[in-house]
């Protein structure tokens, strides 16, 4: 077979699998198909097909058809952490900002620590978790950080599966994903700091704030169709300078959406795009994530470290939240609700350790425990806040 061939078969399974698995087991209520999409990338990976069928494995997922599954890999996610951008909302967190303040802060910062002892715990452990460019700081503040973040995109899919994304609790917990969204960009960028290249970053960063207002100028005076054609242009570019200077393209791909107002683009409009890059693209970077599994210092130790890692992200999320709700005096139950959903870790945090990783701040052992992290933390969500939800209907039309 040629390699066009062998392509389309890697798309055939990519497509086939996950989908077969997600409607005919029915896992929607534990398990989206996002989330089905994710362990089938682990599952098609070398350290479990590869191991089981390490010829097969070879065949269809030979150099060629990698390397351009990781060309749409990179488009997809550039696409989705833009849309994840666009759809930050701080002006509503500045109304409330006080509220808004106390809980982001506690969110992020209470599971950071935990995260970050974590990280130490892993360097004490046992060797081979940290990268080889990484300094100390880098990878345990890389690890905290990876146990703090929400998925913003993937906490939306959740909420509207529960019903209460247009209801106050939900555009309650969407202000304070939205500030720790930005909070987890900016700790990115300060990890990814190069002193060697750190007249690059300076100079992109100046370039973009004044390429930035000059877009944003430039788009108001433009009709909706034509703003979405410049908005890929303009992602392209920011992504190709974000890269150009030592920080990552998905660094700039965020700054491109998070310079735009939702406003400029009908919700409507937005929402089948992101529902579209998720159906269309993105099961091909789950794959392309998948691929870079490894289990090399033993399957045991690595579900260790990401049993580890998921009880510091999930009682640092839950703890933060329950001192938040004691200093604004939340109903009791209300605070370990949002924390749960906050919790919610697939994709946003794929995408971070997929960066740590490609800056080698970590290993590919150590990015397969985040990634397990990543995907047991996602799939407590529903399970755990259905049943809450119905005892505490109250909770859902608060407003603050």
């Amino acid at each position: 077979m040629n390699t066009t061939e062998i392509f389309l078969i890697a798309m055939m399974i990519i497509f086939t699998v996950p989908y077969l698995i997600w409607r005919l087991g029915r896992t929607d209520y534990w398990a989206p198909l996002v989330v089905v999409q994710i362990i089938m990338g682990i599952v098609l990976g070398p350290g479990v097909l590869g191991a089981v069928f390490p010829d097969y494995y070879k065949f269809v997922f030979d150099k060629p058809v990698i390397q351009a599954l990781n060309g749409i890999a990179w488009w997809a996610v550039m696409i989705f952490v833009m849309i994840a951008g666009v759809e930050l909302d701080l002006r509503k967190a500045w109304q409330y900002k006080r509220e808004s303040g106390i809980t982001a802060g506690l969110a992020l910062g209470t599971p950071l620590l935990f995260g970050c002892g974590a990280g130490i715990f892993l360097l004490y452990f046992s060797e081979g978790w940290m990268g080889p460019k990484s300094m100390t700081w880098q990878f345990i503040l890389g690890v905290g950080m990876a146990c703090a973040v929400t998925a913003l995109p993937i906490l939306i899919l959740l909420m509207e599966k529960l019903e209460i994304l247009r209801q106050p609790i939900g555009q309650r917990i969407l202000r304070y994903a939205s500030l720790d969204d930005v909070a987890i960009w900016g700790v990115l960028a300060l990890i990814l700091l190069d002193w060697e290249r750190v007249s690059r970053q300076g100079m992109f960063l100046v370039g973009f704030a004044i390429a930035a207002y000059l877009f944003r100028k430039l788009m108001v005076k433009l009709k909706e169709s034509d703003r979405w054609y410049l908005t890929f242009i303009w992602l392209g570019v920011c992504g190709y300078f974000a890269d150009w200077s030592g920080l990552h393209f998905m660094v700039g791909a965020f700054l491109a959406g998070a310079v735009m107002d939702a406003e400029w683009f009908k919700q409507e409009d937005m929402d089948k795009l992101r529902y579209f890059v998720l159906l269309i693209i993105m099961p091909v970077f789950f794959l392309s994530t998948g691929l870079r599994t490894n289990w090399q210092v033993g399957g045991s130790t690595v579900f260790v470290a990401a049993g580890v890692l998921l009880v510091a992200s999930v009682a640092g999320k839950l703890l933060g939240l329950q001192i938040a709700g004691k200093i604004l005096k939340w109903e009791k139950g209300e605070a370990s609700i949002i924390g749960w959903l906050l919790q919610t870790k697939a994709l946003i945090m794929i995408i971070f350790a997929n960066v740590l990783l490609d800056k080698q701040i970590i290993t590919s052992e150590t990015f397969t425990a985040l990634l397990i992290m990543a995907v047991l933390s996602t799939m407590l969500t529903v399970p755990v806040v259905s049943p809450k939800l119905q005892k505490m209907k109250e909770v859902i039309s608060r407003s603050r």
